[in-house]
């Protein structure tokens, strides 16, 4: 627009020079006539008169006659040049005009692709417009269906975790009812064996030394219920009790745990055994819980058989796996044997003296830390001697890869809180909340508190350790001591 403006001034401006240029020039020529009819005028009329330079043209209303300007000889030659000067000019704002004329219409030329671009520019915007509209509903839409995804699959996951829930109590109901059948059919054929051995034994004059199955006894069951439901607070039931708080002096007993869940494998041979390894040698090959009789003896026990690690016929004499059973006891406690053999039990020291008296039989000490590693110590020999020399531990030679931490309690006499046999000022029982077979007072623990999750802090080192494996300071997860004849 200002191009165009500007154009339009030097145009008005060439147009004004040449109209004044034209009117010099008919000025001129009116003159020269003038002038021509003047002389004609002069010689005949007045010789000696004037000659005028100009003669204008007046209106009659205002002036009567010829009007004269005089100017002097060199005024010709001045306009002369003057109008030489105008017509340079005026070529040379021709030449300028010209000029802007090209450039006006190449500046068209650029004004009409520019009006072309706006209006496409227009028709962009508007695409545009309507694209980042469409886009961002596009965007709402998606961030609802997100929003619904996330919410399906949440529903999704809390389904199927119900599921999960509902799979895993509808397998631990059908257990139970397989444990609770077998118990059934193992019980019935108990009780019919029992009643048998009745009819004999009421044939037959009674004898000495016979003891009833461990844990079969009707009233001892019953109190030990009794007694574990009044004593709330177990010293071992689990590593949440106050052990820093209890005196040398206060130590607290438990007492019997109540009769166990028991349930038997169904075999062909209803038994007794002499022990597991004669278990597997009579063709039952899965582990579980079997009537044992040692030989030359009228003792029955019920003892856990595990036939599934290192080719089987192991006698399992202790089991600690998740701190449910407490092993802070009684001397006679630890003589007759606590727990539930399907998880954490003690056989019995005066079971295990009948078990070792009848061959000879070696140790494996099976050991589990909390992070899943397992590891074992094996001894070539293994026996109890009797309760009249506090049931001393002999022991062979070690091999295995979870070290030598029970060497150092061999030939040493069984020792608990209430019967002190350890070689220590103490009591080492009181320290270790236990009963074992302790010097000085002990390089190994299996009969002590059970704590969660492995390092543990005590006044004492009483947690379930094996030092060589771990360290005192270390509870570990699972324990289990098996005998198998050699």
């Amino acid at each position: 627009m200002e191009t165009q403006r500007m154009l339009l001034h030097l145009l008005l401006t060439v147009l004004l020079i040449q109209a004044a240029v034209d009117r010099k020039e008919n000025s001129k020529v009116v003159g020269q006539q003038e002038e021509g009819d003047q002389e004609q005028l002069s010689h005949s009329s007045e010789p000696k008169a004037r000659h005028c330079s100009y003669t204008f043209v007046v209106p009659k209303q205002q002036l009567t006659g010829a009007v004269c300007v005089i100017s002097r000889g060199d005024a010709r030659v001045a306009n002369l040049s003057e109008v030489a000067a105008l017509r340079a000019e005026l070529k040379r704002q021709k030449g300028q005009l010209e000029e802007l004329q090209a450039l006006l219409r190449q500046n068209g030329g650029l004004v009409a692709e520019v009006r072309v671009l706006q209006d496409k520019n227009s028709g962009l915007n508007t695409r545009l417009a309507q694209m980042y509209a469409q886009l961002l509903q596009q965007v709402l839409q998606s961030k609802d269906l997100t929003l619904e995804q996330r919410q399906l699959e949440r529903l999704l996951l809390n389904t199927t975790a119900q599921v999960l829930q509902v799979l895993a109590s509808y397998s631990e109901l059908e257990k139970k009812y397989e444990l609770l059948n077998s118990r059934m059919t193992n019980q019935t054929e108990l009780i019919a064996r029992l009643e048998k051995q009745c009819q004999v034994r009421n044939t037959e004059p009674p004898q000495q030394g016979v003891s009833l199955p461990l844990y079969t006894e009707p009233q001892r069951a019953l109190n030990a219920s009794m007694e574990t439901r009044e004593a709330n607070s177990d010293i071992q039931r689990d590593q949440s009790a106050s052990f820093s708080r209890e005196e040398p002096g206060n130590s607290k007993l438990s007492p019997a745990t109540e009769q166990p869940f028991i349930s038997f494998p169904v075999t062909k041979n209803p038994g007794p055994w002499w022990d597991c390894q004669h278990v597997l040698d009579s063709g039952e090959h899965t582990s579980g819980i079997y009537l044992l009789r040692p030989r030359n003896t009228n003792r029955l026990l019920q003892a856990w058989c595990e036939q599934d690690q290192a080719q089987g016929g192991w006698t399992v004499i202790q089991r600690r796996l998740d701190g449910s059973v407490n092993f802070f006891r009684t001397w006679d406690q630890y003589k007759q044997g606590f727990g539930n053999l399907n998880g954490e039990y003690w056989l019995g020291l005066e079971h295990l003296y009948w078990l070792t008296a009848q061959a000879d039989y070696r140790l494996r000490v099976m050991l589990e830390d909390w992070h899943g590693r397992q590891v074992f110590a094996e001894y070539s020999h293994f026996r109890l001697e009797p309760e009249s020399d506090s049931y001393r531990l002999r022991l062979g030679e070690y091999h295995g890869n979870g070290g030598d931490s029970l060497s150092w309690h061999n030939n040493k006499a069984f020792t608990t809180l209430d019967r002190d046999r350890d070689a220590y000022t103490g009591n080492c029982a009181h320290y270790q909340k236990g009963g074992w077979w302790y010097h000085m007072c002990a390089h190994s623990n299996l009969n002590g508190v059970w704590y969660r999750g492995g390092h543990y802090r005590s006044r004492y080192q009483d947690g379930v350790y094996w030092a060589e494996f771990h360290g005192g300071s270390y509870s570990l997860k699972k324990v289990a001591m098996m005998i198998k004849p050699i």
